[in-house]
């Protein structure tokens, strides 16, 4: 049973950076923002810290981890990089986009942190508070979104309080994130494949490669007992209130996630109410999906009912965490008080 920690939540100032750097070093776990979410960051090459996350955020074994880096360099030391690596990392780093990539001979990510798999997925945050904690801490960090497992991602640090308070040693607030959806994650294999859509639209990425991304094998499972990458088991990122896509019309008892200036049948009876964003901006939209997922479920309506969202640009990304929210699961279970 795991004994419930003082969870401080410390300013980025210069004490605050420093508390991290030590508490990572000791072993801890420590939240912070980038401009994607808000990651649960541990030490990378502790076997002991990452199964610490695994533990806090209740995530499944077999789900890598994404190692986190302050520049190209320090991802060399620890993957290995082709021309096709080189060149999406020269040209979106730092920034919201993670790479597949095959171990170096010295990799220090600790096996658990990738799943027992002979890849490891690295990114370069460009927050500067992820920047600042890095060059603190000197070392690759595993960050996974720090919430729960299958809760909805945070992009702010109440939202890690409500989730992992008691169960982390410490969060660094750094306001609101930017973006609010995870890291694009493109696995650089024979030729770049898209793992997961993302914080990166996938048009950025092939207009710099000059060709189309590939896709997964259709023999690749996304809840497949070994994923990929981080992010790609079927029922993840989901609110605990059962969720319906690409609603015209509202039923009894539904909350509504709205989106562009249209309306739907019967929404005036909506339990309630949220607009991704009113002017139909699949990026303010992307900035709100997390955060009004968490609003609408606290209001414990039957279901939340989604607008139809356009799948150009950011909004691949956000229709991918919507599907996956919607995966059915047991409603039954009693919700956690």
């Amino acid at each position: 049973m795991q004994t419930a920690l003082t969870t401080r939540m410390l300013s980025p100032d210069g004490p605050g950076l420093r508390a991290a750097a030590a508490c990572l070093a000791a072993g801890g776990l420590v939240a912070f923002p980038t401009e994607t979410v808000y990651g649960l960051g541990a030490d990378a090459a502790s076997p002991a810290a990452v199964a610490r996350i695994y533990q806090a955020k209740g995530r499944p074994a077999f789900n890598p981890l994404i190692a986190h880096v302050g520049n190209l360099a320090a991802a060399q030391a620890i993957g290995r990089f082709n021309d096709d690596a080189t060149r999406l990392a020269e040209a979106f780093w730092p920034g919201p986009l993670t790479l597949v990539l095959p171990k170096a001979a010295r990799c220090a990510v600790a096996d658990l942190a990738t799943a027992g798999l002979d890849t490891v997925a690295i990114r370069v945050p460009a927050h500067p508070v992820a920047q600042a904690i890095l060059a603190a801490f000197g070392q690759p960090l595993v960050a996974p979104s720090a919430n729960l497992s299958g809760h909805v991602s945070p992009t702010s640090a109440a939202h890690v309080q409500s989730d992992l308070s008691g169960r982390i040693d410490l969060i660094i607030d750094g306001g609101p994130v930017a973006v609010g959806v995870e890291s694009t994650i493109v696995g650089c294999f024979d030729r770049p494949m898209l793992l997961r859509p993302g914080g990166l639209p996938r048009a950025d990425i092939e207009a710099m490669l000059g060709r189309a991304l590939a896709q997964p094998p259709a023999d690749v499972a996304v809840d497949s007992s070994q994923p990929l990458a981080p992010g790609m088991l079927a029922s993840h990122y989901a609110p605990r209130t059962r969720v319906r896509l690409n609603a015209t019309s509202l039923e009894p008892n539904e909350a509504l996630l709205a989106f562009g200036g249209a309306s739907v049948r019967g929404q005036e009876a909506a339990a309630a109410t949220l607009n991704l964003s009113p002017r139909g901006d699949v990026v303010e939209a992307a900035t709100h999906l997390f955060s009004y997922l968490r609003e609408l479920d606290a209001r414990r309506a039957k279901t939340i009912a989604v607008m139809p969202i356009p799948s150009e640009g950011l909004g691949e990304a956000i229709n991918d965490r919507l599907r996956r929210a919607a995966v059915e699961r047991d409603f039954r279970k009693p919700r956690e008080q």
